[in-house]
């Protein structure tokens, strides 16, 4: 009520405020001033808060740790998050489907990566379309060859973080890692146990409508919907027949590279 009854109203959108302070901060949004500035990289904040948060990334503290493990972070917000992973908590659920997140931000990019066909990220290299920047910095990585998720501990160099963190998992034993209940078997990614223990309890949730098969994962149904689809997004780069799987083209290649000399296998969108 207090909100409501406020004197302190914001004259460009009509948000009340129960403070001149808030007022203030909030007025930063409509005027773009950032009267804080990071000594390191000049980079500036609306809040000293802000500034306060991010001068941890140059500094390397993280004082909010998790009790449950060997994690620390520099924002108590992510730790709150993170604990999650650990009670089991998921709050944000998909009105879409019957999947739960911890994170808000894990449900929004469900969202658009399974429920969205939008892909405003095209590779500059071939084409190709993606649904997140994320995705398209991944990919662009197989046009350049570029590794740059380097082992401390060894001159092993990785072009995905996530398969680092499994290599310093097994190889080396550090970082955070989930284990199975039923047979121990130690993962680095909480999502990547859930898709393991499912194929321990039979659990199929991915449905062909086409024929009504199921899988455990959503890319195993991808894989196995193009079985139903005329589209053939493979083709070999000597004689230009197209197939539908990359394995198909693949083993195709091996014989025809031989006879005509070429080197390369194309995908649709190369051609």
């Amino acid at each position: 009520m207090n909100v409501h009854s406020s004197k302190y109203k914001c004259t460009e959108c009509g948000k009340c405020f129960t403070d001149s302070h808030a007022l203030t901060i909030h007025s930063r949004i409509h005027s773009g001033e950032k009267p804080f500035e990071c000594t390191v990289c000049s980079k500036r904040f609306t809040q000293s808060d802000n500034l306060a948060k991010h001068s941890r990334t140059h500094s390397g503290e993280k004082p909010y740790k998790c009790h449950e493990c060997d994690k620390a972070f520099s924002v108590a917000q992510v730790l709150s998050t993170h604990m999650r992973v650990h009670t089991g908590d998921k709050p944000y659920k998909c009105s879409l489907c019957d999947k739960s997140f911890s994170d808000y931000s894990n449900l929004y990019w469900h969202k658009r990566r399974v429920h969205s066909n939008r892909k405003p990220y095209d590779c500059r290299y071939c084409g190709k379309l993606f649904k997140s920047s994320c995705n398209l910095k991944r990919h662009v990585y197989t046009h350049t060859g570029a590794k740059p998720y380097s082992c401390r501990h060894c001159s092993d160099c990785f072009t995905h973080y996530s398969t680092l963190k499994e290599h310093m998992l097994k190889l080396h034993n550090e970082g955070t890692s989930f284990m199975c209940r039923i047979c121990q078997k130690k993962f680095s990614r909480n999502e990547a146990l859930e898709i393991h223990v499912r194929r321990h309890e039979g659990v199929k949730p991915y449905v062909c409508y086409d024929c009504a098969r199921c899988f455990c994962t959503a890319s195993e149904l991808r894989s196995h919907q193009l079985v139903h689809s005329d589209i053939k997004r493979f083709c070999c780069g000597s004689c230009g027949n197209f197939y539908r799987r990359k394995e198909y083209v693949v083993k195709h290649f091996k014989r025809c590279s031989v006879r005509l000399g070429y080197t390369h296998v194309f995908s649709s969108n190369d051609v």
